[in-house]
């Protein structure tokens, strides 16, 4: 009997080191689980979709039809199932300008930015003033940290400036570019004419008080944010700059 009573104790105790060793490691599960949401919720620089729906034409091969389904489909936020209708679009007619450029938008949504860049360089042969297109590939290059190209693309699409989305995000990107590089007043003049162009795009605002802050003008950086907070603090950019001055109220950086 005692020899049976040391063995439930033993097992007993087992379990319960068992047992408490699942419930750490459920809360780092959670943890995990809770940290994900977060990254997953934060707002990117990813250029907001604008390509104009593409005009139905019947054609003998049926390329339109998978332009269209493409369009369709990144429009949905379907953008694996749009690479694929457009790869038929492309099969069809490899040199039609709108399957190329939605394609690209495709790739770069899926961040296969490599395919993406081929795509828009592709597009751009055939439409060297096709300034969205030029804005993409500075993105890109931006993203890859080829900062010489990124400036090279994002300043000629704002001297085409024939399409004012992408005017908006060329001067946008490079003050993103010259923020990188530590730049900061040049980052500034972008950021400034961005807002200037589009006021409600409140993360230029947000990087612009970042790029204050790194310049040691904190002053003015914590009344860019308030700024942005106050026009739209539903916005998920108009929360970061919310977040931005709780953090440097604390003592912490933006």
């Amino acid at each position: 009997m005692d020899a049976l009573k040391q063995e439930i104790g033993t097992l007993y105790k087992s379990v319960e080191q068992q047992l408490g060793e699942l419930t750490t490691l459920k809360g780092g599960v959670l943890a995990l689980v809770e940290k994900w949401k977060s990254v997953r919720s934060r707002p990117t620089f990813v250029p907001q979709f604008t390509a104009a729906k593409p005009l139905v034409r019947s054609d003998h091969i049926g390329a339109s039809t998978f332009i269209e389904k493409g369009w369709s489909r990144i429009a949905a936020g379907e953008h694996a199932a749009a690479e694929e209708a457009l790869a038929k679009a492309l099969e069809l007619s490899p040199d039609d300008p709108n399957a190329g450029s939605l394609m690209g938008w495709a790739q770069m949504l899926q961040n296969k930015l490599d395919d993406a860049l081929m795509s828009f360089q592709r597009v751009l042969v055939r439409e060297p003033q096709n300034a969205l297109a030029r804005v993409n590939v500075g993105y890109i290059c931006l993203k890859k940290q080829i900062f010489g190209e990124a400036i090279e693309h994002l300043s000629r699409a704002i001297r085409l400036d024939n399409d004012k989305k992408a005017t908006i995000y060329a001067h946008f990107y490079l003050g993103l570019v010259y923020l990188e590089r530590e730049m900061y007043e040049d980052a500034q003049t972008f950021f400034q004419k961005t807002v200037a162009i589009a006021p409600n795009l409140l993360e230029a605002q947000f990087e612009l008080g970042r790029a204050y802050w790194f310049n040691g003008q904190k002053e003015r950086a914590t009344h860019t944010w308030q700024a942005a907070f106050d026009a739209n603090k539903f916005n998920p950019w108009g929360k970061r700059c919310g977040e931005a001055l709780e953090s440097v109220k604390q003592g912490g950086q933006p």
